[in-house]
């Protein structure tokens, strides 16, 4: 089986920056895809990045600019660098990787913005 964990997550002060990391374990092949989404308390699960296997990237609304995601596939680990960091930013954030049609999500690092 496949498992996705997250780390780095924690609390910063307005403006700061964070880099979170996901590494893929277990029976890795070939990775379609790899993101990550954030859900906040009382809002619904919101996509934050996302790179494909083709190293193509995309963003949530408002993020590209502050937020980067990059990749290490000897590694199979994908991170996010988290920079100008907004109170508003503060959620759970969970990766998650396609493979073969199959979608594996990490159980979630906490990142709390806040002076």
């Amino acid at each position: 089986q496949v498992q996705v964990v997250e780390s780095g997550g924690g609390l910063v002060q307005p403006g700061g920056s964070l880099r979170l990391s996901c590494a893929a374990s277990g029976s890795i092949f070939s990775i379609d895809a790899m993101g990550w989404y954030r859900q906040a308390p009382g809002k619904e699960r919101e996509m934050v990045a996302h790179i494909t296997s083709g190293g193509s990237t995309n963003y949530g609304d408002s993020l590209e600019g502050r937020f980067t995601i990059s990749r290490d596939n000897a590694k199979n680990t994908v991170y996010l660098q988290m920079n100008s960091l907004k109170p508003e930013d503060t959620a759970v954030y969970y990766c998650n990787l396609a493979q073969m049609g199959y979608i594996y999500w990490g159980q979630g690092t906490q990142v709390t913005v806040s002076s």
